[in-house]
């Protein structure tokens, strides 16, 4: 069986979006991520979702099939401290039904062709949990090198176990 080409598109976060992440808060999708969140740590998510790009700390995106246009996950980058010195982290997120059908990687390609272009973004990590073996897979079809395995804090006060993928965005230029 052949796997047929899926057409996605990323659009800028936007109010209207808190509904996607309220589908996105369940166990199947955050189990690598330390658990699904409460409300209020929910729509503390979605008002720095809204805030990143104004304030040129990062940026977020809507994952959607074409053309119909249904929200099916999120990706973006934004500004994190890493090793003492600012990097750029790169994540996503793909609802259940949809995973595993070549979503991520291709709305990950459009979002890195948009960090490319921004002044400064360099380098991109991505740290996906070692036990997540399609994150880390989506890294690889990316174009990401591994740097190695590290704790890496998230949420907040919990550690756990990830790979640090890099991508060397002035390389593409």
């Amino acid at each position: 069986m052949t796997r047929t080409e899926v057409k996605v598109g990323i659009e800028p976060w936007s109010d209207t979006d808190l509904d996607l992440l309220h589908h996105m808060n369940i166990p199947e999708m955050l189990d690598h991520l330390g658990g699904t969140e409460r409300e209020e740590q929910l729509l503390s998510r979605h008002k720095r979702y809204l805030g990143l790009e104004e304030k040129g700390t990062g940026r977020m995106f809507r994952i959607v099939l074409l053309p119909e246009r249904e929200a099916v996950g999120n990706i973006g980058y934004w500004e994190r401290v890493w090793h003492e010195e600012t990097v750029w982290e790169m994540g996503w997120g793909i609802l259940p039904p949809y995973q595993g059908r070549g979503i991520a990687t291709a709305a990950g390609a459009a979002a890195i062709a948009i960090a490319a272009e921004h002044p400064k973004v360099q380098v991109l990590h991505a740290f996906p949990s070692v036990d997540n073996p399609a994150s880390n897979a989506i890294c690889r079809k990316l174009g990401f090198s591994l740097a190695g395995e590290c704790s890496f804090e998230y949420p907040p006060g919990t550690f756990m176990r990830c790979s640090d993928w890099r991508l060397d965005l002035r390389r593409e230029s």
